[in-house]
């Protein structure tokens, strides 16, 4: 029996961390798939957000957000007390203490593996404020906003559904984060852009939309395709083990439904695409597949394949509608992420409902609001004491000349850059 145990910990310690390098590897897309949508003078600064974004959030979270999250007692359902650093790893002792043929400590895999899954989640949060605000945004004050998001407002809210607080036993259910990552990620993200404005001739007077196309659509491409494959990890390391039938059979579902999801994401964000513009929009498909995936994360393991085929369409179709509705607000987010991860994220949790007998639109609502009012609140709160102390948005003349040379003193291409300026 006790070898049985230790190859059974080992094992789902093992998927844990390759799960978790998933996720990690989802910084790599972020940052791809902004780079290809920004402005080739704006290429640098954009990639130096988001790799010192993933270093802020290991740090903070390692510091704070970790025991804030997931502290041993919380104070109440909604305050779970300040608490530092990891703590200890599991004792073996305790992780093998077994009844007959139960294994009741509770301790599945490491606590360092659990640690290290959760920490990329936080980054991924976190990546979605980079592309929203992209183009116009001081660097350091960025920075700021993410050791507070990452160290605290992330956590926090987080506590309240997998800490086991209120949200939890209010019968919420979020199964891999639609609203505890994305919502959150893409409320912080439209409090930052509602402070900063839009980009410079981003809306004209008389109305009209001014499209500022990305400089390199294949980057772009590129950086989709390593969210789609970092969201196995994302959405098939939350079933926590593989190492029982059970288990495995369940992480074999998620990854299906996951990759269904996108597809449909793509379809049906292509095909609004062509009714409306006429053409095959490639970045409204690259967000239909993010669509998609953030459609069905709330909820990746109860749907059959072609329901969550269906919510991820509807995800596609949302993402389109939503950045045009945004563009109406005057609302310049550069690469639909506030569309992308906030409307496809409430709609996920919603969709919940669809398919899990368990789940109540009433709790699911509940949560959409409780982590929207609160983020929001506390991310309008930053960003404007950061506006108010060191300001939070370039000068007339940086963005003109792009923030690659002002924030970073260095050029993606410099060659074509300072040809063309």
């Amino acid at each position: 029996m006790e070898n049985t145990l230790e190859l059974r910990y080992a094992l789902d310690t093992f998927y844990f961390l390759v799960m978790g390098a998933f996720v990690m590897w989802m910084a790599a897309g972020f940052a791809m798939l902004e780079a290809g949508l920004v402005r080739a003078k704006n290429t640098a600064e954009i990639l130096t957000k988001n790799i010192a974004l993933y270093a802020v959030a290991c740090i903070m979270y390692l510091l704070v957000g970790y025991q804030l999250m997931y502290p041993a007692d919380g104070v109440n359902g909604f305050w779970p007390g300040i608490g530092f650093l990891l703590g200890a790893e599991n004792d073996p002792a305790a992780v093998l203490r077994t009844s007959g043929d139960e294994w009741y400590s509770g301790s599945y895999y490491s606590a360092r593996s659990d640690f290290f899954f959760q920490v990329v989640f936080v980054a991924t949060a976190m990546s979605i404020v980079s592309g929203a605000i992209a183009e116009r945004m001081k660097l350091w004050p960025f920075l700021f906003f993410a050791v507070v998001l990452t160290g605290f407002i992330y956590p926090l809210q987080g506590y309240w559904k997998w800490g086991g607080g209120f949200l939890d036993a209010a019968g919420f259910m979020d199964f891999a984060g639609s609203g505890v990552v994305h919502l959150t990620g893409a409320t912080a993200a439209l409090a930052g852009v509602l402070l900063l404005g839009p980009r410079k001739d981003k809306y004209r007077s008389d109305g009209r939309v001014n499209p500022i196309p990305g400089a390199n659509l294949p980057l772009a491409t590129l950086g989709t395709f390593i969210l789609w494959f970092g969201w196995f990890g994302f959405n098939g390391g939350s079933q926590l083990v593989v190492s029982n039938i059970a288990d495995a059979n369940a992480v074999a579902s998620i990854f299906v439904n996951t990759n269904m999801a996108a597809a449909g994401g793509v379809a049906a964000a292509l095909s609004v695409a062509r009714l409306h513009f006429g053409k095959a929009d490639l970045t409204m498909a690259l967000n239909g597949a993010i669509g998609g995936l953030v459609s069905i994360t709330a909820e990746p393991l109860i749907p059959v394949p072609y329901l969550a085929t269906l919510i991820g369409a509807a995800g596609g179709v949302l993402v389109v509608y939503g950045i045009m509705w945004l563009d109406r607000l005057r609302i310049d987010d550069p690469v639909g992420a506030i569309s992308a991860h906030g409307i496809c994220g409430a709609w996920g949790l919603i969709a919940v409902v669809l398919s899990n007998p368990e789940a109540a639109l009433v709790s699911q609502l509940i949560g959409l609001l409780s982590i929207s009012a609160f983020v929001m609140a506390a991310s309008l709160i930053v960003w404007a004491l950061l506006r108010a102390a060191i300001g939070i948005r370039v000068s007339d003349e940086e963005e003109f000349t792009g923030v690659d040379v002002s924030e970073c003193g260095i050029e993606a291409y410099p060659e074509f850059t300072s040809a063309n300026r």
